[in-house]
């Protein structure tokens, strides 16, 4: 699966991590349901951490289509809420 992060550029990402990023997923559904201004940041930042370090860059040339797209490191709480579904950022 290839995995834009805003900003950033692309990684492919093997489907078999989507269980360990919805963990991470819910906990950011979570806490921007009780305004945690301070937990949404951290949780944010562990989740795109976590893609970065079990993706696979692709090359910057490369310009695949995204079947997932994640919110640049510095989004606020309300451009993330834009850009959720029913099933957070991460389906399943």
């Amino acid at each position: 699966m290839i995995v834009r992060i805003m900003g950033e550029g692309q990684v492919r990402l093997a489907e078999s991590h989507l269980a360990d990023l919805n963990k991470l997923d819910d906990e950011l559904l979570a806490e921007m349901e009780k305004g945690d201004g301070p937990g949404f940041r951290r949780t944010l930042q562990a989740l795109l951490a976590r893609v970065r370090d079990l993706g696979v860059p692709l090359p910057d040339d490369s310009l695949e289509p995204s079947e997932l797209i994640l919110p640049s490191p510095d989004a606020t709480l309300e451009e993330v809420r834009d850009l959720l579904s029913d099933d957070g950022l991460i389906p399943g």
